[in-house]
């Protein structure tokens, strides 16, 4: 048996991993991934630092999904401390956060193809995405981190006026994706590399507890966008994308239909912010202390999860996080035996996995001490 290293730098990846493939005639015996090489203490350096602080360090944990993460973090200390976030600002924060999935999802079309050495429509991918940064830049003035969420609503600088523009721009996003989409399902190439190749069953995506897009591929409905955890997404009619197949292609195709699930959401969200006050942030809130509570939001990867409490001070303790792309690797590692080697990269690419986010992970021998948590997907 020989062994293959890959990484810790791969020309089609942003971020490092090392991948072990241990191999008999250029079939995967069996697999290690490792990653780490970002690690960078995030839940250490918010302990003890007021809970409006740390929600700059929350959008630093991926660059890619950066919105999500705030809103995340702020929840926690408006559940806790009971404040009331006007209804335009919580749309805001739905409309900012649907246009960072469009903005994840073709992310992944574009790193997809170029693993598997479609540079062309890699381009293509990127240029759709490019009017998604577009749409995040008029909203908020970022095209990478928006600062958008805050404790109490939305910043002043992203209520939203003006909707006409943002809805021709979702007239050509829907358009440039349904080409997209249909190059990628009859071209013969991308087919072969990517259909009947990467299954992933049922039962494996629930022993290692697989979420988002990676585990709806594979026949699991698991979006909390459908089971009331995340506000406003009640008032908006789209559908849970879940498909049976379970291999890389599936799990790009739900992202494709999930994209034009998004714009559902959003010509309904900006045709309702047209009728209401025109209020995203609530100034007058109080803190005061409260034990441990746990958020559970859908981001573009699947289920992330912010936690914390604030002490007698008002400083924030026991700081959780957890993202996605964590179990989503560990799924991927586990499937990869019995598989070509030159499969590897694309197996590990579909599971649209976010190493920097993921290396902030601390994983903890003596657990007596932490406060019991439910991480149920």
């Amino acid at each position: 048996m020989e062994e293959i290293a890959i990484g810790p730098v791969h020309p089609a990846m942003l971020e490092p991993h090392r991948l072990r493939l241990f191999i008999e005639d250029e079939i995967i015996r069996d697999a290690e991934l490792t990653i780490g090489s970002n690690y960078r203490g995030i839940e250490l350096i918010m302990e003890g630092l007021p809970p409006e602080k740390i929600t700059n360090l929350a959008e630093k944990v991926c660059g890619i999904c950066s919105h999500i993460h705030v809103w995340t973090c702020v929840r926690v200390a408006e559940k806790g401390c009971s404040i009331d976030v006007p209804i335009k600002g919580e749309y805001i924060r739905a409309i900012v956060e649907e246009f960072e999935r469009l903005h994840s999802h073709l992310l992944l079309f574009a790193h997809m193809y170029e693993v598997l050495g479609f540079e062309t429509m890699a381009y293509r991918a990127f240029m759709i995405r490019e009017h998604v940064l577009k749409a995040l830049e008029y909203i908020t003035g970022g095209r990478v981190q928006y600062s958008c969420p805050v404790i109490g609503g939305v910043r002043p600088r992203c209520n939203i006026k003006k909707t006409f523009w943002l809805e021709e721009k979702l007239d050509f996003l829907e358009e440039g994706i349904k080409k997209l989409l249909n190059r990628t399902i009859k071209d013969p190439m991308i087919l072969a590399r990517t259909k009947e190749v990467g299954y992933l069953d049922k039962e494996t995506a629930i022993k290692y507890h697989a979420t988002g897009p990676t585990a709806r591929a594979s026949g699991l409905s698991c979006d909390l966008r459908k089971r009331d955890y995340m506000p406003i997404y009640n008032n908006f009619e789209f559908e849970e994308i879940v498909l049976d197949d379970g291999d890389i292609l599936a799990r790009l195709l739900v992202r494709f239909y999930e994209c034009f699930e998004s714009i559902k959401i959003l010509r309904q969200a900006l045709e309702d912010i047209k009728e209401m006050e025109d209020r995203v942030y609530n100034p007058n809130y109080k803190l005061r202390e409260f034990k441990p509570l746990d958020i559970y939001h859908e981001a573009p990867r699947g289920v992330v999860l912010y936690g914390y409490g604030l002490d007698e001070n008002w400083r924030v303790r026991q700081v959780l996080i957890r993202t996605p792309s964590l179990t989503n690797l560990a799924t991927m590692e586990a499937i990869l035996p019995g598989h070509h080697v030159s499969d590897a990269e694309p197996i590990i690419v579909s599971c649209d996995p976010c190493f920097t986010c993921t290396d902030r992970a601390v994983f903890k021998k003596e657990v007596e001490h932490v406060r019991d948590r439910n991480l149920r997907n």
